[in-house]
């Protein structure tokens, strides 16, 4: 149910009084209000997950593991955060110089729909502990996760609240920030809504962070491990049903093993399990919505005019759609040029190493790279001619807590988690003493 637009900016009036309070808090006492978050993570879990499955249909298994990874988030924080925040020190010409971080005021978060916690969590709790609040505009289709986030993130002890909801018609976001105690805003989400949250931070001067789609190459070489490859890439493009920015999404594959991989990886798709969206044994469900399927189905139909192979899947039933794989796949066929969200494995073959990169590259978006090859030495050797935010060397891309996350070209810019997505919403304070 959506509030006024009118609401909505009293609320972000409201957590601009909020902030002033919250960040003269003491490390410690921010801190404890965290540790009480995780708990509720873990001892709610099942109950979120089935949020998430009911809203946007993902198997409940892997919502559970989605609130799980949520904590553990809490976790690095909670044990790095100190070390994080400390004064840095600074060589210079005066007696003394150091660098302190202090949080800016009000962020606004606008919020995808895939991971609906996950996405929410590596967001809010490091600039949390920083001292910022955070308003939240979540994707539409899931509002009872947005409900339950709310929740989550309110603590009675406080008496005041860190972390608001803002079920706003996307129209609406431009109003939000320009309002004068937006200090910043984080999107995750697709490239044309990246653009249009960028013009509107760029306008009136607020920091912005965008997450945007990815094309991740999935390279495997002649000498990778056949094995791990092919169940490593059937996990990173099928996941979720394939509805995530670091996917697999173009598998390239050295044609000298193209045919064991494709026969090994067709089988193991096939036998993925679908089924009722409750059910922990279930592996792959329906996409979150129809007209995302349909979007897809459209994609694959032309990619097989145009000459691709159809191994299997293809088939659509409202909002489900068959795991697929397509082979065949050339540089100019869409399902090559754009991010393919959903359950759809696209497969190229390439001659030598040279051409792996060329055909790595040759995309508009930058979020990362997973090549798989027993030659470590010589693919970390290659790493900076790839033209992407990561380089996964023998496993799938993921975003993990304790490493930096974020892409360059039309992947967006700006990172999260690690300390770097502490510093992006701090003021990075200098001070000298004479």
């Amino acid at each position: 149910m959506s509030i006024t637009i009118e609401k909505a900016l009293t609320s972000v009036s409201e957590m601009e009084n909020a902030y002033h309070t919250w960040r003269m808090y003491p490390l410690a006492s921010r801190k404890e209000i965290i540790i009480h978050i995780k708990e509720k993570l873990l001892t709610h879990t099942e109950l979120y997950a089935k949020a998430i499955t009911t809203d946007m249909n993902k198997p409940l298994a892997q919502s559970i593991a989605e609130v799980k990874k949520c904590a553990s988030l809490c976790d690095y924080y909670l044990s790095h955060i100190d070390n994080f925040l400390q004064p840095q020190s600074l060589q210079s010409n005066w007696t003394e110089s150091y660098v302190i971080l202090e949080p800016l005021g009000v962020l606004l978060g606008v919020m995808p729909w895939n991971f609906p916690f996950w996405q929410v969590f590596r967001v809010a709790i490091p600039n949390l502990l920083l001292g910022n609040v955070l308003v939240i505009k979540h994707a539409s289709n899931v509002p009872s996760v947005a409900t339950l986030l709310e929740e989550i993130f309110f603590d009675e002890s406080l008496g005041f609240p860190i972390y608001k909801n803002l079920p706003l018609p996307s129209q609406h976001i431009e109003s939000i920030i320009a309002h004068p105690a937006i200090k910043g805003v984080t999107l995750t989400g697709s490239e044309p809504a990246g653009r249009s949250v960028a013009q509107c931070a760029g306008k009136h001067l607020k920091k912005s962070v965008l997450e945007l789609g990815g094309s991740a190459a999935f390279i495997v070489c002649k000498d990778a491990d056949l094995t791990k490859a092919v169940n490593t890439a059937v996990n990173a493009r099928m996941q979720n049903a394939g509805q995530s920015c670091i996917a697999g999404k173009r598998i390239l594959v050295q044609e000298s093993i193209a045919q064991p991989f494709i026969e090994a990886f067709t089988e193991k798709v096939k036998a993925l399990k679908q089924g009722d969206k409750y059910d922990l044994s279930t592996e792959i469900g329906a996409m979150a919505r129809e007209d995302l399927a349909i979007e897809i189905e459209d994609m694959v139909q032309e990619s097989l005019a145009e000459g691709a192979t159809l191994l299997c899947g293809g088939k659509r039933t409202k909002s489900f759609y068959e795991p697929t794989v397509l082979t065949g796949v050339t540089p100019t066929m869409r399902v090559f040029r754009e991010e393919t969200f959903g359950p759809v494995a696209v497969i190229t073959t390439f001659k030598d190493f040279e051409e792996a990169i060329t055909l790595s590259n040759q995309s508009d978006f930058g979020l990362g790279v997973a090549i798989f090859s027993q030659n470590v030495d010589f693919i970390k050797s290659q790493v900076s001619r790839f033209e992407e935010g990561a380089v996964y060397i023998n496993e799938m891309l993921i975003s993990d807590p304790h490493l930096p996350f974020g892409g360059i070209k039309n992947s967006g810019y700006g990172r999260e988690l690690s300390h770097f997505g502490v510093l992006e919403f701090a003021n990075i304070k200098t001070v000298v003493v004479k």
